[in-house]
């Protein structure tokens, strides 16, 4: 209980200190003023979402080949976790993207991408509670969430790719790209922070699937006897 409640209020505080460094310690962008300042929720958001859907893909991959229930679990967790992030990371794309661009959402390649890999975690997550038989579902939501990461490095390279009306990337993105030493060490330091947060949600969610799991197994031992 107690190294929970450390975990959470570390995690807290660096989340905290990730928004008042965004707002109040970066300088404020030349071109884009104020509205800038989400960029550091937004990147940071959709970086921690790449990182929890490989962890996914890990799991999956490992399932198929071990069919550990352990790999299953962990699966499905970070594809829940990565799911959050994804959201927050569309939701704050269109608060950006109006006062910068004048239009909420349009349909390039990095925008229709992402939208897509939402939606197919989303229908990862449903395909889950189509099946009962605890070994199939596994199955067949693992051979599922190998092909949906096959859409992250899509949507990773799109804006290194093809022309999009998404900002080109700031970090190796070419000639003119970068940040301003004080924007990129609170970048930095929020993907920590955003990754921290991954990690402990991460791991309470697992700790919820592995007892899920080993009610089921109960229930179905009831069911037997």
């Amino acid at each position: 209980m107690w190294s929970r409640l450390i975990g959470g209020s570390a995690v807290l505080a660096l989340v905290g200190g990730a928004a008042y460094a965004s707002f109040y310690v970066a300088p404020e962008e030349r071109t884009m003023g104020l509205v800038q300042r989400i960029f550091y929720l937004h990147a940071a958001c959709g970086l921690t979402m790449f990182t929890a859907f490989f962890i996914c893909f890990c799991s999956n991959i490992a399932y198929v080949f071990w069919r550990s229930a352990k790999s299953d679990a962990l699966a499905v967790s970070a594809a829940e976790v990565g799911l959050v992030f994804s959201t927050v990371n569309l939701v704050t794309g269109p608060i950006w993207a109006h006062p910068a661009w004048g239009i909420w959402w349009t349909w390039d390649a990095r925008l229709t991408s992402a939208f897509v890999l939402w939606l197919l975690y989303i229908a990862y997550l449903l395909l889950r509670t189509l099946i009962e038989e605890p070994e199939r579902r596994a199955l067949l939501s693992a051979l599922f969430g190998i092909f949906a990461f096959l859409d992250v490095p899509l949507v990773y390279g799109s804006i290194r790719w093809w022309r999009t009306q998404h900002p080109q990337p700031v970090l190796m993105g070419g000639p003119g790209s970068g940040l301003e030493p004080t924007m990129l060490k609170i970048f930095f330091f929020s993907i920590f922070a955003m990754h921290a947060l991954m990690v402990l949600l991460l791991i309470d969610r697992y700790g919820l699937e592995k007892m899920r799991g080993e009610a089921e197994i109960v229930r179905r031992e009831l069911e037997a006897a």
